[in-house]
């Protein structure tokens, strides 16, 4: 890994070439310091499960925060030892959530995860005014999906938290899923800002939008990625449709992140990659002081696992603090 020298200050570190499948995203946080993982009501069963294992392979060091004596009876049943993890006892789901917080605020976290309490729980925590997380940027949800017929990672933005952005708020969408891409090696991420149609359509508010984030990338406003838009889906993803056409552009046929209109469509397309198509997936919450892990409880442990992966990578991208040697594993 090297330092991006476009980065402010050089004080990002970006893998040497992209990650390519989900199982490669360790190979991004290996040589790195364990990350400290904040669990909110850890006391889950497929929490503790996915937790253990990047806990196991030394990639983490879990604060568990939640009923520990459930903790401790879900861990027996599921055969694995916690015992060296760091468990605070708390049995309220929302004091969970605002200790979380605070171990964040005090430096002794780097990364926020749910466990078994509401999302909106969690956030209110993350957002709250005086002692919450807040950059002054916006959360977004940035799903990553490796699709048995793309060649590569594709990123998509938003389909969980934003329901109708404006122009200034897909701008920090943008954003926000370009330090993402960034995080796992795409260096200068492709940016298709998808509508119905190729076109820019004065009845069609998505084509103004994203008319208006392309220009706003070519005169600097959105810096380390190429975005075009609008671009409907076929000509975003498939390099045949954009020739048939017409469409002359870097992005056309090759994107590297989706950045779709609203959350609906979002979900939609997201469920159809999932369901249709048989693709494997991770997301993380952006645009907080640090990562938010915050799965379904429908997510499978390999989801969780990969979530988890990839929040610490992004958390190694802005903190390069390189291992002072091979991680030891627990014994």
């Amino acid at each position: 890994m090297t330092p991006d020298d476009a980065s402010a200050g050089g004080g990002v570190l970006l893998p040497d070439a992209p990650v390519t499948s989900l199982d490669r995203i360790v190979a991004v946080v290996h040589e790195k310091r364990p990350g400290r993982i904040a669990v909110a009501a850890a006391h889950d069963d497929h929490v503790l499960e996915s937790i253990h294992q990047v806990h196991e392979q030394g990639y983490a060091e879990p604060i568990l925060i939640g009923d520990k004596e459930r903790i401790f009876r879900i861990a027996d049943d599921l055969g694995i030892d916690v015992s060296h993890m760091t468990i605070i006892k708390e049995m309220d789901d929302r004091r969970c959530a605002d200790i979380a917080v605070q171990l964040i605020q005090s430096g002794e976290a780097d990364v926020l995860m749910k466990g078994l309490i509401q999302t909106a729980d969690l956030l209110r925590a993350v957002l709250e005014k005086e002692k919450g997380l807040r950059t002054g940027g916006l959360l977004s949800h940035v799903g990553v999906y490796e699709v048995p017929t793309y060649p590569k990672l594709l990123f998509m933005s938003d389909g969980g938290i934003n329901i109708a952005p404006d122009l200034k708020q897909k701008t920090d969408i943008l954003r926000n899923a370009v330090g993402v891409a960034r995080a796992l090696g795409v260096r200068i991420p492709k940016v298709a800002v998808l509508a119905a149609v190729e076109l820019v359509n004065p009845a069609m508010p998505a084509t103004l939008d994203a008319a208006s984030l392309t220009l706003m990338a070519q005169r600097g406003q959105v810096r380390d990625c190429l975005v075009d838009g609008p671009l409907a889906m076929d000509n975003a993803i498939d390099p045949e449709a954009a020739r048939h056409k017409g469409i002359r552009s870097p992005v056309a046929g090759d994107a590297d992140i989706l950045l779709v209109p609203d959350i609906e469509a979002g979900n939609i397309l997201a469920k159809t990659l999932t369901f249709l198509y048989r693709a494997r997936s991770c997301g993380v919450i952006t645009g907080a002081r640090v990562p938010l892990i915050v799965t379904s409880r429908a997510d499978s442990s390999q989801a969780k696992y990969h979530s988890i992966l990839l929040s610490l990578a992004i958390h190694a991208s802005v903190n390069p603090v390189p291992s002072a040697g091979p991680v030891a594993m627990p014994g």
